[in-house]
């Protein structure tokens, strides 16, 4: 197959980098297709049930939504321990609804295949609970990062860079205050169009005004401690929800907009990275973007669960044809961001050129 002519950081993308290197040997160039993989995953949906598609992610949905009037109850008992408990449970679930159902419902994959009821769901997790602008995340994530994945300029992941900051701050700091710029961040995605940014306005306060209402008078908070309560318990997987999104593309090939792969999956496979499964993480954030990150990618219309169901068939696939199945633990991604903060979160990425066949 094809290998870069430029590779920094050999250790970014696991063992199955070497790959790349020896895939020249002809007893293995056998050119994979995203046509093929996809056919063999559309038999395994196929086979699925409802349940399996759709139903598993849904219920846990549904479960956590239940939990959530525990969470608000446990702060008014008077006890430290208990608020804490109360807190992170509340913070958990805000994270599901925020991140792992309005990343799926974004990709039309949470409600079945229908385009009016992910919208719903989509709009009410970013924008009413969340206090993000949904129109800015479909445009960034779904027209931008899927097609355009590490390639410069276009879905390269930049916009998770701060340069100002320093490894301790951006690290292990910065995400705890990022709901309070969300206001920016909505006006920067959205630009000059007014009557999106008002309905985002509009339905986030709304939002905020009923998470406010449940802390006042399910926890029986002051208005002073309830106001924190609504800004901070959106901080509490902030930092895990940082490094994930920088440690699964940042550090992995880079490509110029003009020389990036002919073939597609050979993109995905060297531009993403998994992370090993994790019960907190991966019930919170999605599979799809924790340790199944590569099979999003490459089918980003397939619900968390079908991710993981195909990942066996998928990460078998691309390693049989001698491309790179990219994974890392969760600390060797974050002792290296944090030992090459300068290099990979500061400066400009080296760009990689693919030689041989694509």
């Amino acid at each position: 197959m094809q290998q870069p002519s430029k590779r920094k950081c050999s250790e970014n993308t696991g063992p199955e980098d070497s790959t790349l290197h020896n895939s020249q040997d002809s007893s293995r160039l056998k050119i994979p297709s995203l046509a093929h993989l996809n056919t063999l995953v559309k038999k395994e949906i196929e086979k699925s049930s409802w349940w399996e598609l759709y139903g598993f992610d849904i219920a846990i949905t549904g479960a956590a939504i239940a939990v959530l009037p525990f969470g608000y109850l446990l702060l008014g008992q008077g006890s430290t321990l208990l608020f804490i408990i109360g807190f992170f449970i509340i913070g958990y679930i805000h994270s599901l609804l925020t991140v792992k159902v309005a990343h799926a419902a974004v990709h039309n994959a949470f409600m079945g295949s229908s385009p009016f009821w992910n919208k719903i769901i989509s709009v009410f997790c970013i924008e009413f609970w969340g206090g993000l602008t949904e129109r800015g995340a479909q445009e960034t994530h779904i027209k931008y990062h899927h097609p355009y994945t590490n390639v410069i300029s276009l879905g390269d992941s930049s916009s998770w860079k701060v340069p100002v900051l320093d490894r301790y701050t951006y690290l292990f700091f910065a995400p705890i205050l990022l709901p309070l710029i969300y206001p920016l961040v909505t006006i920067d995605l959205l630009g000059k169009r007014w009557l999106d940014i008002a309905r985002v306005f509009f339905l986030s306060m709304m939002g905020y005004c009923l998470q406010l209402w449940l802390f006042l008078n399910l926890s029986g908070l002051s208005f002073g401690a309830a106001l924190l309560c609504v800004i901070f318990v959106r901080s509490v997987y902030a930092i895990p929800y940082i490094h994930v999104n920088v440690f699964q593309h940042i550090g992995l090939p880079m490509y110029d907009p003009n020389k990036k792969p002919s073939n597609r999956l050979l993109q995905m496979a060297t531009s993403v990275l998994n992370l090993p499964r994790n019960p907190f993480l991966d019930y919170n954030f999605g599979h799809s973007i924790v340790s199944c990150h590569v099979e999003h990618h490459l089918f980003p219309r397939l619900s968390d669960n079908m991710c993981l169901k195909v990942k066996p068939l998928v990460s078998q696939y691309l390693k049989s044809h001698g491309l790179p199945y990219n994974e890392d633990t969760y600390q060797s991604r974050l002792k290296m961001f944090f030992n090459q903060y300068e290099e990979l979160m500061v400066q400009a990425p080296p760009i990689t050129e693919l030689v041989g066949i694509q």
